[in-house]
């Protein structure tokens, strides 16, 4: 417990050098305050012997703390005086090496009576005390006589506190411990466990004195007579809390990968477990959109299938890659779905099919309980599965944020590694071996942080590197720019294959379909070569820490990735959906959720190349043709940016294509199966390990910013402004898709006028785009008022911090001016007596 300790000396007579006898005095008093307000509310007889060893010290003249408190801690006695005897042998080895000062034995029976300085004082003053404490805690409950009436053997001491160790006899020690045992057993189970806890004794002494106590509460609870009630009470509660501890752990072993995250995380630090998180949280997040499309969406549909034209498209294979042919009339493109309410009792009076009532809900037949409105239920799910989205994403974005940017020094979080990381409860081999990996990475993270010293660079070297960077810079975005320029000008050649190729009527099926894979090959070929151009550029730039260099290849990605989904978006919706009979299309969100499909399959076709080529191909040949033993690093900037950019295509197409979450589920489980292999054989943890303490909340943030923002701009724009097909989909025979909810607004205001208000609901904040800005604001606002209460939170604790600093600094000064005038005092009467002998 920490107590406020007034050091009342005047600022002039610190400046003065505390030359007077009243500032030494000043200093002592301040000094024997500071006991006092340590040692409150304890036993007279330990202030009695306190003034007692005052007064000897005072007639003895040994000493310069002339005015100690009358109130102290312990028993000071004898030893102190043995002290004082032989003072001056002892100043010689005196020394604190944290300072660097050789302070007298006064000074320092003052320091060892500091909280501060009684860590290491020795298991009997340890025993003692923690008995006097549960003894405390006894007659909370019941009756117990005084600690005046106790023995002296079981009252706090102080002795060994002191600079050297206190020689207990063992038979006291022993008597002391069988004290501290059966208090202990007459406490409950909670402030025993308390008591275990707060003493600073060692795992193996805690544990026998916990399994003294235990022995002895099981002796005497079978002495004394439980009733049978009682013990069926105590077995069922046991039972009931041993199920609940297993139950918890069984939970706890069904994390998706969690040994296998344990294993990248002990081998390859911080960095290369934030790419498999990030893909761990990209796949919940696909898996939440499969839910939502497949109850409200797919299952429906199943259920009752439109009546569509009878065509026998045999199945060859090129499907799996273009999603045509075979795929192209299923419940995964956007043209299967109808544009009628699906009523169940409909069904026997017109031979299995539903009614068509076309945009509307009004029915023909049956009852309307039983409806389901197709084009209602499709604008809704959409529009709800984003919404819902982007609230999981700006609680994930602020949540980690005040996780990642709070004051967290590589001191302290190394000192609370080094002594509060192991888990007692971990007993198998295997996860003993994970943890100890896990610790001993994480341990050279933080020694690297506290180790990097930043060189000061001359003004050529800064001139030199900043030209390097320029030169870099210019490659970096030279090159994206020339890349994005091909896409588009190949796009548009493509488009305009497409029409001439729609013209021609001997053209071969195979390979018109066959044809719609340049685009995406050519997207996913620059997606895969640019990125080394940037890393040969970060290796000319040199950069001194790791992360610094992970941040910067993360930003030249993303504008790469950025800037090539820009123009796909702009041909699929510029060019396609403008003029879609141009290519011979009568669904155009069909054509759109395939192109798609096939941009999300080529991506993770190219990523699996590249593991194949670039990981394992290159460490063979490092190790065969080269004789090297350095393996490949892994790409943490290069292999995240593909999981956003696919992740931003599923998010574009879930509008086209309901059944694209399931695609890229599956790719990210294989995904995952494949980078860890990979990884674990081919790749080496990074030369210089650093911690990766805010790489998840950057992952986040690009996931929701440019990457949702993104799609969902493009999806609300498709809603909004553009026509949907007129011969297929949810939404034919609409001038836009928001005029679905506004048809069934007008059906039930026509049914019921109490509903009027709904209309002006949908016009004014559905319709209206302002609504949907202002709720953007609203999530940015939040966004920044949560950052800006951690950047506050954050200067506190710096100031709280270098608080704490100064006032060691006016510790130490304190304790340099005390000996400074113990000094003096100590050499005037030696001076006095030799000028006495001399004359």
């Amino acid at each position: 417990m920490s107590h406020n300790v007034n050091l009342d000396l005047q600022l002039h007579h610190l400046e003065a050098g505390l030359e007077s006898p009243l500032d030494e005095e000043g200093v002592h008093d301040s000094f024997s305050q500071l006991i006092a307000e340590q040692t409150q509310d304890k036993g007279l007889s330990e202030a009695q012997e306190l003034q007692q060893l005052q007064r000897d010290l005072e007639e003895e003249g040994e000493d310069g703390v002339a005015h100690l408190s009358s109130q102290g801690h312990d028993v000071w006695g004898g030893r102190l005086r043995q002290m004082e005897a032989d003072e001056e042998g002892e100043e010689a080895d005196q020394y604190d090496p944290f300072i660097g000062e050789r302070w007298s034995s006064a000074t320092l029976k003052i320091l060892s009576s500091m909280p501060s300085r009684t860590i290491g004082r020795n298991r009997g003053a340890i025993i003692s005390q923690y008995y006097n404490r549960t003894m405390q805690l006894r007659r909370r409950r019941q009756s117990r006589p005084p600690i005046q009436d106790l023995s002296r053997s079981a009252r706090p001491s102080i002795r060994g506190y002191g600079v050297e160790s206190d020689s207990i006899e063992a038979d006291e020690e022993v008597s002391k411990r069988d004290r501290l045992v059966n208090n202990l057993q007459n406490l409950s189970v909670s402030d025993r466990v308390r008591m275990l806890r707060a003493m600073p004794l060692s795992v193996a002494e805690k544990s026998e004195l916990r399994r003294l106590a235990l022995r002895k509460g099981r002796r005497s609870l079978s002495r004394s007579q439980i009733p049978c009630c009682s013990q069926l009470k105590y077995y069922i509660i046991i039972a009931v809390r041993q199920s609940w501890y297993s139950w918890l752990s069984f939970l706890h072993s069904l994390q998706l990968w969690q040994v296998a995250l344990k294993r990248v995380s002990g081998r390859f630090g911080t960095g290369v477990l934030s790419y498999f998180l990030f893909l761990k949280t990209l796949l919940f997040f696909n898996l939440f959109l499969f839910l939502v499309t497949s109850v409200f969406l797919v299952l429906p549909q199943a259920v009752h299938p439109p009546k569509l034209p009878q065509s026998q498209v045999s199945f060859t294979g090129l499907e799996v890659f273009t999603g045509q042919g075979y795929f192209s009339n299923s419940v995964m493109y956007y043209g299967y779905y109808s544009n009628f309410t699906l009523n169940k009792s409909c069904r026997g009076g017109s031979q299995g099919q539903n009614s068509t009532v076309l945009n509307t809900t009004r029915l023909d037949c049956g009852s309307p309980r039983l409806s389901y409105n197709m084009p209602l239920a499709y604008f809704f799910t959409i529009g709800m599965a984003f919404f819902i989205t982007c609230i999981i994403l700006v609680y994930s974005m602020s949540h980690s944020f005040g996780q990642s940017f709070r004051i967290q020094q590589s001191h302290g979080l190394l000192a609370m590694k080094v002594f509060c990381s192991w888990d007692f409860k971990v007993i198998k081999k295997t996860s003993v071996k994970l943890m100890s990996g896990n610790i001993c990475t994480q341990l050279k993270e933080l020694l690297a942080e506290v180790n990097h010293k930043h060189v000061k660079k001359s003004v050529c070297q800064r001139l030199w590197r900043l030209t390097v960077h320029g030169l870099a810079w210019v490659i970096c975005i030279g090159s994206t720019v020339a890349c994005v320029l091909a896409i588009y000008y190949f796009s548009e050649e493509m488009h305009k294959d497409l029409q001439q190729r729609t013209r021609s009527s001997n053209e071969d099926p195979m390979l018109k379909e066959a044809s719609l894979l340049a685009l995406p090959v050519v997207v996913s070929l620059i997606n895969l070569l640019l990125p080394g151009l940037f890393n040969l550029a970060a290796w000319m730039e040199e950069y001194d820490s790791p992360s610094i260099r992970t941040h910067v290849a993360i930003f030249r990605n993303l504008m790469l990735k950025v800037s090539v989904l820009g123009v796909l978006c702009y041909h699929w919706l510029g060019r396609v959906a403008v003029e879609p009979e141009s290519i011979g299309l009568q669904c155009w969100e069909s054509f759109v959720g395939q192109e798609l499909y096939r941009f999300l399959l080529m991506d993770f076709i190219f990523t699996v190349l590249d593991t194949f080529f670039g990981e394992f191909l290159w460490r063979l040949f490092s190790e065969r043709a080269l004789n090297r033993r350095r393996k490949p690093v892994f790409d943490i900037a290069r292999n995240v940016l593909e999981l956003i950019y696919g992740q931003t295509l599923a998010w574009l197409g879930v509008l086209f294509t309901p059944l694209l979450p399931v695609v890229q589920v599956v790719k990210l489980l294989l995904l995952f199966y494949i980078k860890k292999g990979s990884v674990m054989l081919n790749c080496q943890a990074p030369r210089k390990p650093y911690r990766a303490s805010q790489m998840t909340t950057v992952f986040i943030t690009l996931l929701c910013f440019p990457s949702f923002l993104g799609a969902s701009v493009c999806v609300t724009y498709t809603m909004w402004r553009i026509t949907p097909s007129s011969s297929c989909g949810p939404f034919q025979g609409l001038r836009t898709m928001f005029q679905s909810g506004k048809r069934w607004v007008e059906e039930l205001e026509r049914g019921n006028r109490k509903l009027s208000w709904l209309v002006w609901v949908h016009t004014y904040l559905v319709e209206n785009p302002v609504f949907l800005f202002v709720a953007a604001g609203i999530f940015l606002l939040v966004i920044y008022f949560h950052t800006q209460v951690v950047d506050g939170q954050r200067k506190i604790i710096s100031l709280l911090q270098e608080q704490m600093e100064n006032e060691g600094e006016d510790k130490k000064f304190l304790i340099t001016r005390l000996q400074a005038i113990h000094e003096r005092k100590h050499t005037s009467p030696r001076h006095l007596t030799r000028q006495d002998s001399a004359c």
